[in-house]
């Protein structure tokens, strides 16, 4: 499993009815959802994408589009967020709509979904195994219940004496990826339902997206880059038999 996401879908009623649709961008609304969006911010034009392959851009840039009855924003940045504490305009934009977010990470195993209704929050979930469940907001729906049964328990590995059991009932991405045909219509990895919308016929716009009150993000990434430059070489910690702590180096 190796997908990752970082998706807000407005529609009126189910999201697949509309990108089942989705095949011409209306520029005209297409403009105002990205206006709306991003108040104020820097915008310029870039390569364009597909749902298929733009659920998670690069630093920066935004994949989205306006269709008849559906909206799709595609950015990295709706994962740094809590659905509960998602910025008030966006929620405030499915007024009389249905919002879905799906952010999902591979590297960490993080899952995050939520739908509002009418700018009122009914569902969120967002937990990895390393910070455990951090929000639980709402009744689960019903492709949650096997997971949430125990059904989809992750086998420890044979070849792995010392492994861990994992430290959530089901993985993420497996929920995750019911999650985005429940809530979308389709999936980005296994295998597709008759019935799913085929993402990669969804066109996207591109575009470069800059706060201007933000950070640059060539700046944070150098500043990074040059700490742990200045880090030095990782130190090994290893126990020795009686308890004591012995590193790389020797110390």
């Amino acid at each position: 499993m190796g997908a990752k996401t970082g998706l807000l879908i407005y529609s009126h009623g189910a999201a697949a009815d509309a990108l089942r649709r989705a095949t011409t961008v209306d520029d005209r609304r297409t403009a105002e959802l990205l206006a709306r969006v991003y108040p104020g911010w820097e915008i310029q034009s870039a390569d364009s994408s597909t749902l298929g392959d733009g659920t998670y851009p690069p630093d920066g840039v935004s994949y989205l589009a306006a269709f008849e009855d559906v909206e799709v924003i595609c950015d990295r940045q709706w994962m740094d967020y809590l659905p509960s504490e998602l910025p008030t305009h966006l929620v405030k934009a499915s007024a009389g709509r249905r919002l879905v977010l799906h952010a999902m990470h591979s590297v960490v195993d993080a899952l995050t979904f939520a739908a509002w209704e009418d700018g009122r929050l009914v569902r969120s979930l967002s937990l990895s195994p390393d910070s455990g469940i951090v929000e639980n907001i709402g009744t689960p729906y019903a492709f949650e219940a096997p997971y949430w049964a125990g059904k989809h328990p992750v086998e420890l590995d044979p070849d792995w004496e010392d492994e861990e059991p994992y430290p959530l009932p089901f993985h993420p991405l497996e929920l995750g990826e019911d999650a985005l045909r429940a809530l979308a219509g389709f999936i980005l990895e296994g295998w597709p339902h008759p019935n799913d919308v085929d993402p990669h016929i969804v066109p996207l716009n591109g575009y470069r997206v800059t706060d201007p009150h933000a950070p640059d993000p060539a700046m944070t990434r150098a500043a990074l880059e040059r700490a742990v430059k200045s880090m030095g070489p990782p130190r090994i910690l290893r126990f020795n038999p009686d308890g004591s702590i012995i590193t790389s180096d020797g110390t």
